[in-house]
């Protein structure tokens, strides 16, 4: 040990010399130099973004239409099947709420239980602050509906694929997905660095086409689809995919959000339906928010799958994990969808009722297979608009889809169905559908026409 270290740190002497020398250089006694004036500046504002100035556009439209804002309408009460929107009862038909379960007794208990005992939130990520036995119990509940070796729950169904796509592949790898995929996994491919390639939607010769030419130019390929598309009400062949992940050396991921508790004859989803092992399937994906009444997402396959994603997932590792009353209310409603399939049957027998009526009265419902989604699909923009709102003072709350949520020319109410919606409620929208649709089209209201119109009183 020199005189100037002790134990590896600067004596006083030395630090007292260094501050010296510090003090006395030139970049120390160096006068701060003014910026040089600046003779090009930069926008900073958020109104100049493009997407923000076609916003201002759209609600000036709408303004002139004398017709609300669609999106983000405050409801006053818990929104079912059964709503409240601006004081007026309405039946509503933009919940995912497919089985009734929000708010019911049950849960609605064991979630203040739930909270009571472990607060309202974990306080940390769980690889920092440790498991809890809930998120093991509901994750086995999980892995046990699609009969995988264990499962992962995450704070958010969005980052959850897109977390999961960003721990599995990266630039030297494919991903092929429907290209009506959600936009959780549009975003994860994208993220990842992976080269990434959609296929028409359900058209599997044309996924098959695409592994033929490319399958051997990559290290691993990912097939993604879902269970039960969110904005068509249909899905994909899984029987046959599973047999062209198989023949092509390739993961499949599903996203079941929208299929559990709707397809199969317990709600188990698409692989219930369509009677494949779901052990063919490598990763399930989906989230707690919609039969589950919860928040959050989840993965289920094999073990090592989970594990490997506990420790590189960025959404696990850098994410606080899900709070007690949340994962209370998710495993509450798995118990309660597998002890009453009759909210199943219900639900299945109502999406059944709607396409039937909706096809009856010649409204386009696309390839929709009738279960909890069903699209009225109208193309034009403004007059989806349009009749949402009609619909709305008729007392039936509908969500209008345009572009970019959906492809252009493609606009389109889009109905959830619940398992406690009547009869009534049913075809008492379809027939006000039908009749202000009719409306509409007699008066020749369109994008097109307003466009028209507009361009004509700026010229006159």
């Amino acid at each position: 040990m020199t005189d100037e270290t002790t134990r590896g740190r600067l004596t006083r002497s030395v630090k007292s010399a260094l501050l010296d020398t510090m003090r006395k250089s030139p970049v120390a006694d160096r006068p701060m130099r003014a910026a040089p004036a600046r003779t090009v500046r930069h926008d900073t504002s958020f109104e100049s973004l493009p997407a923000y100035q076609q916003l201002r556009t759209q609600r000036a439209l709408a303004d002139a239409l004398q017709v609300g804002f669609p999106f983000y309408r405050t409801h006053d009460v818990r929104a079912g099947a059964q709503s409240v929107i601006a004081g007026k009862p309405v039946v509503n038909f933009a919940s995912y709420d497919y089985l009734g379960l929000n708010g019911h007794p049950e849960i609605t208990k064991a979630v203040i239980a739930a909270a009571e005992e472990w607060g309202t939130s974990v306080s940390a990520s769980r690889i920092t602050a440790g498991e809890r036995g809930f998120h093991r119990d509901l994750e086995r509940a999980l892995a046990d509906v699609y009969e995988a070796e264990d499962s992962l729950v995450f704070v958010s169904g969005h980052a959850t694929a897109i977390s999961t796509i960003a721990a599995l592949l990266g630039p030297k790898d494919l991903i092929l997905h429907d290209s009506l995929i959600h936009n959780c996994v549009v975003v994860g491919a994208q993220l990842c660095g992976a080269t990434r390639r959609p296929f028409p939607h359900n058209d599997l010769t044309a996924l098959n086409d695409l592994l033929a030419s490319t399958r051997d130019r990559f290290d691993r390929v990912l097939i993604v689809t879902e269970g039960l598309f969110s904005m068509d009400g249909d899905g994909p062949d899984l029987a046959r995919m599973v047999d062209i992940k198989e023949q092509y050396d390739c993961w499949l991921m599903v996203d079941d959000a929208h299929a559990l508790g709707i397809l199969g004859k317990t709600g188990k989803g698409i692989a219930e339906m369509a009677d494949v092992d779901p052990k063919r399937v490598d990763i399930w994906l989906g989230t707690l928010s919609k039969t589950l009444v919860s928040c959050g997402g989840y993965v289920a396959g094999k073990r090592s799958l989970v594990e490997y994603l506990k420790l590189a997932a960025p959404g696990m590792v850098y994410s606080v994990g899900l709070p007690a009353p949340a994962t209370i209310a998710a495993l509450t409603a798995i118990k309660l969808m597998r002890r009453e399939p009759e909210r199943v049957a219900r639900l299945q027998a109502n999406g059944a009722l709607f396409l039937r009526r909706a096809r009856e009265v010649g409204l386009d419902v696309g390839t929709s297979w009738g279960y909890a989604v069903t699209p009225v699909i109208l193309g034009d923009s403004l007059r989806t608009v349009l009749l949402a709102e009609r619909l709305l003072q008729r007392g039936y709350n509908a969500f209008p889809i345009v572009p970019p949520g959906v492809p252009e020319q493609s606009a389109r109410l889009r109905f959830f169905i619940s398992s406690e919606h009547t009869t009534e409620n049913i075809e008492g929208a379809v027939g006000a559908t039908r009749e202000e649709l009719t409306k509409l089209e007699r008066e020749g209201v369109s994008l097109g026409t307003m466009a028209k119109l507009m361009k004509a009183r700026l010229t006159s």
